[in-house]
């Protein structure tokens, strides 16, 4: 009975001073206060901001040619190489063209001939009509045959008509030396507008064919007026208007914004996935910009005052579908949780609906190491740019 008891009491000892302990420990475990986290914040600024379109598409010359012998013949000379600037008009090739120079002396010869025909005829002509006359003031003194006169008559109507034919063989000897030069022109080809050389696929001794059958022997883009093509999307095709602008960045040159204007709108939308094709001509002067980029861009429909915008970074949880998410507000050096209705996304910035006021500081950077109702140090202060 004795052992018993003194069991007891010594269960009772033990639970009384393991008590005591954990009270103590937690004691002391309430004196630990959490140190306040140092964050970056931001002030909430209203701003003017611009509405657009996201889109991407590719830019093209808006002029450019493929070059073409329009005769037969061996290229003779090749005047310009590739991946230089040339002028409209400027010579490129020259085709052998000795057989088509035989047709032009000739020609001309011919029309000499029928120039001194005509001469001929002509005197014949003359000398007709004075036998005529004379022939005729004999009959009205009756020394002449009725029979004569008629033979005078008709000898004058013919050198008449030998006048004429000579005076037509000149026509047809000058057209026939027309065509001749007009086809020794085109042994010369010529750039038929300004622009560089992006192809040359001839050189001197190749046999060139007609304009039907050849090949292109030059390629000629004009860089300075590009079309960027892009689409967009059939919810967002009503807000496209001609003369919006268009700015958009190439993947060659990074930081870098270009701008262009909306000129083309297509009439229809795409059968294959509902989307409308438009056409913006960009201004290329100096020709920084090359056919075939990629772009990614932005059409501006228009713009809106007194409007908040955060880095889409600052924002947790952030679902673009149902527009929502959240942000840490720092009050007084405590942190707040706010939920955020969010608007129009601009490439890195999210436009805030609700949630959030104009003068109020949001943490951009450290956010991830907090919770609603911590302490906070700020490091580092900074505007809504």
């Amino acid at each position: 009975m004795k052992q018993l008891t003194a069991i007891i009491i010594l269960a009772m000892m033990y639970f009384t001073i393991t008590a005591c302990g954990k009270s103590e420990a937690k004691k002391n475990a309430d004196m630990v206060v959490k140190p306040p986290v140092a964050v970056e914040v931001r002030a909430a600024l209203s701003a003017t901001v611009s509405d657009g379109i996201e889109v991407t598409g590719g830019l093209e010359p808006k002029f450019s040619v493929d070059v073409k012998t329009q005769i037969p013949g061996l290229i003779k000379q090749v005047m310009v190489s590739e991946w230089v600037h040339v002028k409209k008009g400027q010579p490129l090739v020259h085709i052998d063209v000795a057989e088509t120079e035989a047709l032009v002396k000739r020609a001309e010869a011919g029309i000499a001939s029928a120039k001194a025909n005509l001469v001929q005829a002509q005197v014949a002509a003359n000398r007709a009509e004075r036998e005529l006359a004379r022939i005729l003031r004999l009959k009205e003194s009756g020394l002449a045959t009725q029979q004569s006169l008629d033979d005078a008559r008709s000898e004058t109507e013919a050198a008449k008509a030998r006048a004429g034919v000579a005076a037509a063989q000149i026509r047809v000897s000058e057209e026939e030396r027309r065509q001749a030069v007009a086809r020794e022109a085109k042994g010369s080809v010529v750039a038929p507008i300004d622009g560089i050389v992006a192809l040359r696929d001839v050189n001197v001794g190749d046999l060139a064919s007609d304009a039907a059958a050849a090949k292109p022997i030059f390629r000629i883009v004009d860089n300075r007026l590009l079309n960027l093509t892009v689409t967009v999307s059939s919810s967002d095709s009503g807000r496209v208007k001609i003369g919006q602008p268009l700015e958009f960045t190439v993947d060659s040159q990074p930081g870098r914004m270009f701008s262009g204007k909306v000129m083309y709108i297509n009439p229809e939308l795409s059968q294959a996935d509902r989307s409308l094709k438009v056409i913006a001509e960009v201004h290329n002067v100096p020709e920084n910009l090359k056919g075939g980029m990629f772009v990614k861009g932005r059409i501006i429909t228009g713009t809106r005052s007194q409007v908040l915008q955060v880095p889409r970074s600052a924002v947790g949880s952030f679902d673009m579908q149902v527009k929502k998410g959240s942000l840490f507000v720092v009050e007084g050096g405590i942190v707040r949780k706010r939920e955020i209705l969010s608007g129009v996304v601009n490439g890195d910035m999210v436009e805030i609906v609700s949630g959030l006021k104009p003068g109020e500081q949001y943490i951009i950077r450290g956010g991830f190491n907090v919770k609603d109702g911590d302490k906070v140090t700020v490091t580092a202060t900074k505007e809504t740019q």
